[in-house]
């Protein structure tokens, strides 16, 4: 798994070797160097986020957890500061915070003003934390089957995808719960939805089957694997899109949707 940072210059790298590699441009040698993160992860990454400010750093896990470390770097002379993730100045690698899931956590994504992370994992929950209270989660276990990824709509509501094959829009309610999940993916009704004689007999001739075929009534045929924002004014995002394994990239317009889907709030 690779991400480069929002400040670009550097970016990390996690894999099935257990540790995190932060990779940076060294012009005195005019190469990419890397330097390590390895304790206290103890199996797969599978997921990795950057904080706004360059020098954070979220990390998911094969075992069921969610950690930030600090990523300030003294070879390119990074001047963090003090925040609810790092309350005092420390040193590359240190761990800030650790949260346990149950289940492998498969995306883990920062606000956009940087004072929220949230993950999903494998037990098909959603997670928020808060920079100035890391002792309460919240946590919502969604009916839905596990989610792949998760990306912020504002800095109140989140989007997430996985192996349902459409995106869902989840609000944090009071700073303590998330909305039920409202499915964006909703589509028209068509009139006269019936198989004509001829449709059916060339689907008879084709097939041997004179069904309506397999098709899901998801724009996706295949699990969501990944989300991006594609366009956002401040912290909200008006445009974002979605890959399958189904080998198709959408594009969702937000603002349409909350015309259209009623009782949509973002």
């Amino acid at each position: 798994f690779v991400r480069w940072s929002p400040i670009v210059g550097r970016f990390a790298v996690g894999s099935g070797a257990r540790l995190l590699s932060i990779c940076y441009f060294d012009p005195e040698h005019n190469w990419w160097v890397s330097t390590h993160i390895k304790k206290p992860i103890r199996t797969t990454i599978l997921c990795v986020d950057w904080h706004p400010s360059n020098h954070l750093i979220a990390v998911g896990s094969c075992d069921f957890k969610c950690r930030i470390f600090s990523a300030a770097l003294k070879e390119t002379n990074d001047k963090p500061e003090t925040s609810g993730w790092m309350p005092k100045l420390s040193k590359f690698a240190t761990p800030l915070a650790e949260f346990s899931t149950q289940g492998w956590v498969h995306s883990v994504k920062f606000s956009p003003s940087g004072e929220r992370l949230a993950w999903v994992s494998h037990d098909a929950s959603i997670n928020i934390v808060h920079m100035d209270n890391h002792e309460s989660v919240i946590r919502s276990l969604t009916p839905s089957l596990p989610l792949l990824t998760v990306v912020w709509a504002s800095e109140e509501s989140v989007v997430c995808g996985g192996h349902n094959n459409f995106p869902s829009l989840y609000n944090i309610i009071g700073g303590t719960s998330l909305s039920g999940g409202a499915r964006l993916d909703v589509k028209e009704k068509k009139a006269g939805g019936g198989m004509s004689a001829m449709a059916r007999f060339q689907q008879l001739d084709r097939t041997g089957d004179d069904s309506k075929g397999s098709s899901l009534d998801t724009t996706h045929q295949n699990c969501i694997v990944e989300l991006r924002i594609m366009k956002a004014s401040g912290a909200t995002c008006s445009q974002f899109s979605s890959i399958g394994m189904d080998g198709k990239l959408v594009m969702w317009n937000l603002d349409a949707l909350a015309t259209s889907i009623s009782g949509l709030k973002i």
